[in-house]
């Protein structure tokens, strides 16, 4: 089964260039040319970690030609716009951390300088919260806390002063704004002045709790605990990730472990088993476990996840194999695109596709912890 997945992510890069990828269904749907995204950004961020584990030059390789196409001798960061304030393409600059390591070129380290310049400048809610995006004002998006924080944490602890302050008390605000106790769940979205049309009046939140939000919440926790080292903020980043996994465990299907695209509607007409929020529920939970931070029975949950991924929707093809049930967008507006709005019927009604990136890297990072949970 895994020898399997070893070939369907061999067969995805050689197949991928920084022109045209194999798992950017978005860009591609959209015509759009190649440019710098948080899309590629994880599936790069996935590899390196597959590179890490399996020490084939194979992933880091590509990855390294793939940004280099991007990045300028001076730091110049081709197609990235910092006037948009778009806390999405934060996130492809996690990669230029490790391959500054591994190649000491200074042009990574300009880059990331350009980066972290965007968060020092990036409007805040009155309670210093980042905007998601310069079109999206005063809106906290769980998207945002993994597009973000952890590129935030590794700038602070390997070029910076190691003060994680900031990033957790943007944790701790989203956690006081958007988590339901009744629930175990968070919203996808906040408006702090309350007043978007998508937003309770009261609470200022989005009505559901969509998956891969919570997905991304739930990774960029897991990934944060292993890269801060001050233990002041790892006390306080602890609880809340503890909490968010022991709220989403109980709504994993019987059958497959995996969860429902509107996590809490279970099998209401419409609603599906989606993969790119299982794989990032599941792979949250094997990290969690593997750092100690999660009791060990949450490493098992998420390995019945990950295999429950793997029978409902990787297929083979022919000589192709093909990852499904990978939700391809969704989001909350903005006020032109009212479709939009956090509906049931509008999460259910996005495209669901094969083989993006939303999905692939996920999947990718949750083998990478399957693999490290293995006996030697």
């Amino acid at each position: 089964m895994y020898d399997m997945i070893d070939a369907y992510i061999r067969q995805l890069v050689q197949e991928s260039s920084p022109k045209r990828t194999a798992w950017n269904m978005e860009r591609v749907r959209q015509g759009k040319l190649a440019h710098w995204n948080y899309i590629d950004g994880c599936m790069l961020t996935a590899l390196l970690s597959l590179s890490d584990i399996t020490a084939d030059p194979l992933y880091a390789d590509f990855v390294e030609r793939f940004v280099d196409v991007f990045i300028l001798e001076d730091g110049t960061i081709r197609t990235y716009d910092p006037s948009k304030y778009n806390l999405d393409d934060i996130n492809e600059g996690r990669v230029l951390f490790p391959l500054y390591r591994r190649t000491g070129q200074e042009k990574y380290r300009l880059a990331a300088q350009r980066l972290a310049q965007q968060l020092k400048d990036q409007p805040r809610t009155r309670e210093g919260n980042f905007w998601h995006k310069l079109i999206y004002p005063n809106q906290i998006w769980l998207d945002g806390i993994y597009m973000a924080q952890p590129f935030r944490a590794l700038y602070a602890r390997e070029m910076g002063d190691r003060d994680y302050s900031d990033i957790v008390q943007q944790i701790e605000t989203v956690r006081a704004r958007m988590f339901n106790p009744e629930k175990g769940l968070y919203y996808h979205g906040c408006d702090a002045t309350k007043t978007v049309f998508w937003a309770d009046a009261a609470t200022g939140c989005s009505q559901n709790f969509w998956l891969r939000a919570i997905g991304w919440f739930a990774t960029a926790l897991a990934d944060l605990l292993e890269i801060v080292d001050d233990p002041a903020a790892l006390d306080r980043l602890r609880p809340i990730f503890t909490e968010l996994m022991a709220g989403i465990a109980p709504y994993a299907d019987e059958d497959t472990a995996m969860y429902y695209q509107v996590v809490d509607q279970g099998a209401r007409e419409g609603n599906y088993l989606e993969t790119s929020g299982s794989c990032m529920i599941a792979y949250a939970m094997l990290k969690g476990a593997r750092t100690g931070v999660l009791p060990k029975a949450y490493a098992a949950l998420g390995k019945r996840t990950f295999d429950g991924i793997i029978r409902r929707y990787l297929r083979v093809d022919g000589k192709d194999v093909e990852l499904g049930g990978i939700c391809l967008v969704a989001g909350l507006g903005p006020a032109d695109n009212p479709r939009r709005d956090g509906s049931y019927a509008y999460y259910i009604s996005e495209p669901v596709v094969k083989n993006d990136a939303k999905g692939v890297a996920p999947f990718v990072m949750c083998y990478t912890e399957v693999i490290r949970s293995l006996p030697a």
